[in-house]
């Protein structure tokens, strides 16, 4: 009769991992009862202003400045990439330029360039250098108002950032891609648009939507030109009322919303990428054994040895 051994199991034990949770635990209370039994944070404050008309009117503006200002990044940041990856060296020095003196210099001060633009130039004009020939004139302080400026200066500024962002995401394709694309005969742009793009967004989009957060937050830099979006505003509400710490948290209440909101849109938007990549890869599998089996049952049948019969 043999002996059973028996074998006895032990689970596994992390007494670091507890002492961590417990510790973080301790923290996380800490901070909760300093915060939300503070009455110097004058909670009911924040609460007065937090849906106030004039602060949603100042979020407004925030969301249009951040929407307009990443569609134009990404249309003058997309073109600046493909002049850096162009074969022309005139193009890719012009836009290696560019990108290098905007992302140089700091988003203030070029805003405060651009509003001072009118004691540089009085009027802005359309024409041929170094020629007398001009086919428009416009006031240069007509043109380049508190929005406008801020737009301008946003654009000019995120654009170099996403260029290169769209850059690296076209450095990340495969080589092969690129050969595949090409011996199909299709048109450049085609091949950009309906093959490249796709696989170079993998790369993109997670990239691009941490720099739509960040210009969510930069925006509030353009409170240099008095305009009213949200951070302004709070400034202009706590000079007049004293009440400083709870409109700076009614603030940064507004700026973790947007962030937040758009969290989760690159979250829907990466997990739909992800879905679609899987679809056409089981798509692929599918016609690549159904080739398979085509090619398998044409065989070809060995050729017959004639009979002969013999006769009697």
């Amino acid at each position: 009769m043999s002996n059973v051994e028996t074998i006895k199991v032990v689970p596994a034990r992390y007494p670091l991992r507890a002492v961590g949770a417990v510790v973080a635990l301790f923290v996380l209370a800490v901070v909760v009862q300093s915060v939300a039994f503070n009455p110097r944070w004058e909670w009911s404050v924040f609460a007065r202003w937090f849906f106030d008309p004039v602060i949603l009117e100042g979020v407004g503006q925030t969301l249009l400045l951040t929407l307009i200002g990443t569609a134009l990044s990404v249309i003058l940041g997309g073109m600046l990439a493909l002049a850096r990856l162009s074969s022309s060296w005139l193009l890719s020095s012009l836009a290696w330029g560019y990108i290098w003196l905007f992302r140089s210099l700091p988003l203030i001060v070029v805003l405060i360039i651009l509003y001072n633009f009118s004691y540089l130039y009085d009027t802005l004009s359309l024409g041929v250098p170094f020629t007398g020939m001009t086919w428009g004139s416009f006031e240069t302080i007509n043109v380049l108002g508190q929005f406008s400026t801020a737009v301008v200066g946003l654009t000019l500024v995120q654009s170099a950032y996403t260029a290169e962002i769209i850059r690296g995401g076209f450095l990340g394709v495969d080589h092969g891609q690129y050969e595949a694309a090409a011996a199909l005969g299709l048109p450049a742009w085609r091949r950009t648009v309906r093959i490249i793009l796709p696989q170079a967004l993998r790369t993109i989009l997670p990239s691009g939507f941490n720099e739509i957060i960040s210009l969510a937050k930069g925006t509030a830099m353009v409170y240099v030109l008095a305009m009213p979006e949200l951070f302004y505003t709070i400034q202009m509400i706590y000079n007049r009322t004293q009440e400083v710490i709870p409109l700076l948290m009614v603030g940064a209440a507004w700026y973790l919303v947007i962030t937040t909101v758009l969290s989760a849109i690159q979250y829907g938007v990466e997990r739909g990428l992800a879905r679609s990549e899987r679809r056409s890869a089981v798509n692929q599998n599918r016609t690549l054994s159904r080739t398979r089996t085509r090619s398998r049952s044409v065989t070809t049948t060995p050729a017959q040895e004639p009979v002969h019969a013999s006769l009697s």
